[in-house]
């Protein structure tokens, strides 16, 4: 992505530092990401409880490392630390907004969780092809591969226990 910008200045440790315009776009491609889990969190405790809760584990697992990864980009872009962690707070309260949202959509709205479970399904469909897959396939070390392997089988597992359970 080629931006030409004029990025805002921040003081950072008693010198004036400009944010990169890509530290802006991240904040705000995180918290469209974050209401979007907030709705998928939402719309699974309509389905049921136990959907709930798988969604709200995945997506909860997903999002620490994300997070990390994101306070990292905020650094790299020019942020303090201090704003870094506030903004990325901030971004992270919209996934209670969607759940928000979803909840009262839900009750109003009656195709509502039959349209957006889906759609949310195919996204995390589409980020495990696209993005996950081809990352393992760049492994070649056979232990590593039995690792994920196993992990894999461990979630397909851990699925299989919630259609018990529910």
């Amino acid at each position: 992505l080629h931006w030409k910008h004029h990025p805002h200045v921040e003081e950072k440790e008693h010198c004036n530092v400009a944010i990169e315009p890509f530290g802006y776009l991240s904040l705000v491609s995180d918290g469209l990401h974050n209401f979007i889990d907030g709705i998928v969190i939402g719309v699974s405790f309509m389905v049921s409880i136990p959907v709930g809760i798988a969604s709200s584990v995945a997506i909860m697992l997903h999002e620490i490392p994300q997070e990390i990864g994101d306070f990292g980009l905020l650094l790299q872009a020019g942020f303090t630390r201090r704003r870094a962690l506030l903004y990325n707070f901030i971004s992270a309260l919209f996934a209670i907004l969607g759940t928000l949202l979803a909840i009262f959509l839900g009750q109003s709205a009656t195709n509502f969780t039959q349209i957006t479970l889906p759609l949310a399904a195919g996204g995390f469909i589409y980020i495990a092809g696209s993005d996950l897959v081809p990352e393992l396939h760049k492994i070649t070390d056979p232990r590593k591969s039995a690792i994920q392997f196993f992990a894999i089988i461990v979630g397909i597992g851990l699925m299989m226990l919630l259609l018990v359970v529910e």
